[in-house]
């Protein structure tokens, strides 16, 4: 039996191999350039989102498209597409970053996955700090690990006095935990000061919730991003992005480009935010 290959198969390791040849990637390179420059240059410089929240997903995916049985080797290159995000928001002129690096649900996963997960967030906290930016931890630091959460305290305290762009890294965070957990903050306090349920209720608004939350003293996310092609939050910011623009994008994270960033930005200034006026 002949074991010629057949024409379409032919054709198809002709074309994979085209792709990669070297000719091929500097024309492809210097048309992403080109659009890119484009895209960015159409954005209007006066309507950029102040604080920009992340679902970093599909990391696990990317390792599997990619033929790596260590879906780590995924955390791993999505840990390093972060510094290439705060990059390109600075140069946007947005103000807050949050990352979505850890859920609550995600500290089920087998022991295997996680511990080095967790080393990944930690070594990246860490050089987030060390490069100077400004590291507010979001999440239940008292479900963490101890190592992760000295790690995370360690980075805020260090980093609390920082200049330019805050970097919130959501780690064992989970929006209702979140919520349930500014509820108890604020019983507390008011426990403290003598106010019984039945006067605080009376006077409970909003407000006094929002003073609690995990990201307290900052303007909710204007744009909400996911990467991987997943439409939903799972949690994410439940109680900031009532009025925040969500883009969906079909890249996974480790696969991000500053295109991707541009197009959300220029998705979003194009939308009209009327807050249900």
């Amino acid at each position: 039996m002949s074991t010629r290959p057949t024409e379409p198969g032919r054709a198809a390791r002709l074309a994979a191999a085209v792709r990669r040849s070297r000719p091929y990637g500097v024309v492809r390179d210097a048309a992403y350039r080109m659009y890119e420059r484009r895209v960015e240059s159409s954005l209007p410089t006066d309507i950029t989102p102040r604080h920009v929240g992340v679902i970093l997903d599909g990391n696990r995916r990317w390792a599997r498209s990619q033929g790596h049985a260590d879906v780590n080797s995924g955390h791993r290159r999505g840990a390093d597409k972060i510094s290439e995000l705060l990059r390109w928001s600075d140069e946007a002129g947005v103000e807050v970053v949050t990352l979505w690096l850890l859920s609550t649900d995600n500290l089920n996963r087998p022991a295997g996955e996680l511990e080095p997960l967790l080393r990944i967030i930690e070594d990246t906290v860490e050089r987030l700090a060390a490069d100077g930016r400004h590291v507010r931890p979001v999440g239940a630091l008292d479900l963490l690990p101890d190592r992760t959460a000295r790690v995370l305290k360690a980075a805020r305290e260090a980093t609390s006095d920082a200049p330019g762009l805050i970097v919130n890294v959501a780690v064992g965070y989970g929006g209702r935990r979140e919520i349930a957990d500014a509820v108890r903050s604020l019983l507390v306090e008011q426990a403290a000061r003598g106010t019984s349920i039945e006067e605080l209720a009376e006077v409970l608004e909003v407000e006094h919730i929002a003073e609690h939350l995990y990201t307290r003293g900052q303007p909710d996310p204007d744009l909400v991003i996911r990467t991987s092609g997943e439409q939903r939050l799972s949690g994410f910011m439940l109680w900031q992005s009532a009025h925040s623009e969500f883009y969906f994008c079909e890249v996974h994270w480790p696969d991000f480009r500053k295109v991707d960033f541009l197009r959300a930005l220029r998705s979003y200034a194009a939308r009209h935010r009327r807050y249900g006026s």
